[in-house]
């Protein structure tokens, strides 16, 4: 456009030398017009050119800002995906526990229900945990004091005890044996040394004799933890009498393997 104007201005200036119609002053007076005129639209043309440069850089902080949020609703998506596989996960556990506690709570009774007569009577006592369920056997009905040997009147209520485990085939049965913290008679320590090696040997013919009842050999275990795991003060004799007892405590099998690992 500048050219074309630069044209015009010197055919214009051609035209008035020819018909000599136009004065020197009023020459210079367009001449200096027609140069403002440029001079605007060269300025024009700067700041077209800055408009230009101004929404390249714009369009381009645009694009990265579109990258960045398509980047972004990328990320949420695969996170809003992730939380509900996690969902879905933790709705299936909570069903698995729900039903686990259900299953518990129904072998709970069942084992209650089986051994009602004997709780009554007060020889033994069932007890429901998290992940297990326990049987605490009185001392003084299978045991003499001081002794490992089980009483006959002892092993009719254990039998009926196996009677009732067998079932249970998915549980690993511990039995563990307890004392109170008096120390073994001097006239058995031949035997039986100290109070450690009284529990051990009667949770060891306990399991025998379930072993004889029909309860899988496999399926357990015989500890005894001695004096070292009262249920209640040594100081008395009532005391003392809840102390030594026989627990049998079923276990669901991968809680058992967890519990040796954690051993070993």
């Amino acid at each position: 456009m500048i050219r074309k104007i630069q044209i015009s201005i010197f055919v214009l200036i051609a035209a008035c030398c020819l018909s000599g119609c136009v004065s020197t002053g009023k020459f210079e007076q367009m001449e200096t017009t027609k140069n403002e005129e440029i001079e605007a639209l060269q300025q024009q043309k700067a700041a077209l050119f800055d408009q230009k440069t101004t929404l390249e850089s714009q369009k381009a902080i645009l694009e990265k800002e579109r990258f960045e949020l398509t980047k972004h609703k990328s990320e949420l998506e695969q996170q809003n995906t992730a939380i509900y596989q996690q969902v879905g996960t933790l709705e299936q556990q909570r069903a698995e526990l729900l039903a686990a506690s259900q299953q518990r709570q129904q072998q709970y009774d069942a084992l209650v229900k089986g051994l009602s007569k004997e709780v009554e009577q007060g020889q033994l006592q069932v007890r429901q945990y998290q992940n297990m369920l326990a049987v605490e056997l009185a001392e003084q009905i299978f045991f003499d004091s001081g002794r490992a040997a089980l009483k006959a009147g002892g092993k009719d209520v254990l039998k009926k005890v196996g009677e009732a485990l067998i079932v249970y085939e998915n549980k690993i049965i511990r039995v563990v044996g307890h004392t109170d913290n008096i120390p073994i008679a001097r006239s058995l320590q031949a035997t039986f040394p100290s109070n450690w090696e009284l529990s051990v040997a009667r949770a060891t013919n306990v399991v025998r004799f379930l072993q004889e009842v029909g309860v899988p050999p496999e399926r357990m275990v015989a500890s005894g933890r001695g004096e070292y795991d009262p249920v209640a003060q040594n100081d008395t004799s009532a005391g003392r009498q809840k102390n030594r007892r026989i627990e049998i405590m079923l276990i669901d099998q991968n809680l058992a393997a967890e519990m040796e690992r954690t051993i070993n």
